[in-house]
């Protein structure tokens, strides 16, 4: 039995009072008598001593979410055979407990909108998850959907190509590097990924357009050949060379209006091959999403505009 002393004085002995936790009295520690029963708890579901499993076992912690439709300040009813004093629940009062979770439930999300939404957040929550996107994605990707749903009808809209959409457009915003080949594949199965990621770019462009979704400042090229060299584990002299050619040749004049894919991709190629790594142009093309032929292209444009100079240090 966990006890903890009480500061009040026990009414008939005026010797200390003890709680029970457990079962939720307060009792006398010299008579033995019950001062009083049916107590409340107003501490955290379970001790814990990292303050953020803290936080998440804490009864109110005043914390809200986007990425529930409910913002996730719901309670619910547990699936317990038990009540809080440790006694067992007879048959009656389990019938009514089950009836008030299945009714519960059905209010959470009682109107087809409200399950719409609480759909989509879910497939966004479980999208993130997948990719291993940051906390600030997903409740990006959901502050758009939520204003998206009021501004613009998406009744009839593909689940998964909506939620897609909302994923690129928050990784846009945020400065992540992500495609939405990328995300309809970690959605879909991979027969469904072409014609899913077809119509999620529809939508992408229809919340552009009709919404004036105000996108951040573009990537720069640094951030593509990082994130090419990681996926590649190309050496990391490889990776600095390709970042000093992009500083020194620059993005602008011949590359205004290519992707940014593709120049890092060109830099990383050029790299490999002054460093004397040997690596294919399909390889660094299927990372960065683009054909062989868009790399020799952007190869080509940057020998003939630049000039290289190397120089060689003796050993």
């Amino acid at each position: 039995m966990n006890e903890e002393e009480n500061t009040i004085d026990c009414p008939e002995c005026s010797s200390k009072l003890l709680d029970d936790v457990y079962k939720g009295e307060i009792v006398c520690s010299g008579c033995g008598i019950v001062v009083e029963e049916q107590t409340a708890d107003y501490g955290p579901e379970s001790i814990s001593s990292d303050p953020s499993e803290r936080m998440k076992l804490a009864r109110a912690t005043g914390q809200t979410t986007f990425s529930q439709h409910d913002y996730g300040i719901s309670t619910s009813i547990s699936m317990g055979t038990k009540d809080f004093s440790g006694k067992s629940i007879n048959t009656t009062m389990s019938n009514k407990m089950r009836s008030l979770r299945t009714w519960q439930d059905r209010i959470r999300v009682s109107t087809p909108k409200e399950r719409r939404l609480a759909s989509i957040l879910t497939k966004i929550g479980s999208a993130c998850e997948n990719m291993s996107l940051p906390y600030n994605i997903r409740e990006t990707a959901s502050v758009i959907y939520r204003n998206l749903n009021d501004k613009m009808e998406v009744k009839g809209k593909s689940v998964v190509c909506m939620s897609a959409a909302v994923i690129f457009t928050a990784c846009r915003q945020c400065g992540t590097i992500r495609s939405i080949e990328e995300i309809c594949k970690s959605m879909c199965e991979a027969s469904e990924v072409k014609a899913k990621s077809k119509l999620a770019t529809k939508y992408y462009r229809n919340m552009v357009i009709e919404l004036g979704t105000v996108m951040a400042p573009s990537t720069s090229i640094n951030t593509y050949i990082s994130r090419i060299a990681n996926v590649t584990k190309i050496d990391a002299r490889v990776e600095r060379t390709a970042l000093e050619l992009a500083e020194k040749m620059g993005t602008g004049g011949i590359m205004d209006g290519k992707a940014p894919n593709g120049i890092a991709a060109a830099y990383l190629y050029i790299a490999t091959n002054l460093l004397g790594h040997r690596m294919v142009q399909r390889e660094i093309s299927d990372t960065a999403q683009i054909t062989e032929v868009t790399i020799r292209s952007r190869c080509k444009e940057m020998l003939e505009h630049y000039k290289l100079q190397i120089t060689l240090k003796a050993a």
